[in-house]
């Protein structure tokens, strides 16, 4: 009992011990943007995509995704927070006195959770937009709206979002970090589902390096992902790793500029490094 206890209070020390960055939800989105590069598939359809303009793409064919309503939304990707803002607003002060646009003026601490890239997530402009402020949850039945292959499923009257099973634990996972690092309240019948979710749907590859992507970005790790100690080896700073030529990789190029100050990087001062392994 007391080593579990003493791992859950270390699992929150470090979460709650990263301090607030200050960045806007525009340059999260650029981010993340870098985060999915090796693995560009959307997250509620499991659809690929690709860039085209600067716009990212889903090729619907992929996964089978049908239209359900808006062809216009549903030809593009849009970065979708797992933990829907409009809750996370409705448990802040700043929410009650004049809505999202009054908490990203008056509030540090919403910016940040707007802008925490473990919660922002690729998907198909449709999914998104139908997903709105829905809580996640069970629905009975299989409408499959989205085509027969999409298990994905919505409930518009009981405003219920069913994600596939693929994701399930992905999105626990994001609700318990931001449970643990901004005091998200989870009501009990949340928190039991998810439960069932993170066990159903454990941590898999493209989890953890998705997770240590961001953590190269944003200097902090998701703890039920992945122990940050889990990647001191590789997330290193070297004094003699400078140029964009040493950088074995996007995730390595992040860190050593957004971590270790190696501003020379990003040349052009967009944010992104080494822009010829990170676009």
């Amino acid at each position: 009992m007391k080593k579990f206890i003493l791992i859950s209070f270390t699992a929150l020390t470090l979460i709650l011990s990263t301090p607030l960055l200050a960045k806007s939800f525009y340059m999260a989105k650029k981010e993340a943007t870098q985060v999915y590069l090796s693995h560009q598939e959307a997250f509620y359809s499991g659809c690929e995509y690709y860039a085209q303009q600067k716009k990212l793409i889903p090729l619907k064919s992929s996964c089978g995704y049908q239209t359900r309503k808006s062809e216009r939304r549903a030809s593009r990707i849009e970065w979708e927070h797992v933990v829907s803002m409009w809750h996370v607003g409705h448990q802040l002060l700043c929410w009650q006195n004049g809505g999202r646009s009054n908490c990203r003026k008056t509030s540090e601490k919403f910016r940040q959770m707007e802008a925490d890239l473990h919660n922002l997530v690729p998907s198909i402009g449709e999914l998104n937009g139908d997903r709105s402020n829905y809580k996640h949850g069970m629905i009975e039945g299989e409408a499959r709206r989205y085509g027969p292959s999409i298990d994905t499923e919505v409930d518009f009257k009981a405003k219920v979002f069913e994600p596939r099973p693929e994701v399930r634990g992905d999105i626990a996972r994001i609700y318990f970090y931001f449970r643990a690092k901004y005091g998200f309240q989870l009501s009990r019948q949340q928190t039991q589902l998810f439960k069932a979710w993170d066990k159903t749907d454990p941590v898999d590859a493209w989890e953890r390096e998705r997770n240590l992507a961001i953590q190269a970005i944003q200097g902090d790790s998701n703890f039920y992902v992945g122990d940050p100690s889990d990647y001191s080896g590789t997330l290193a700073c070297s004094p003699a790793k400078k140029y964009c030529y040493q950088m074995t990789s996007c995730i390595q190029a992040n860190f050593y500029l957004n971590q270790c100050g190696r501003n020379k990087l990003d040349r052009d001062k967009d944010g992104i490094p080494c822009e010829s392994i990170c676009n």
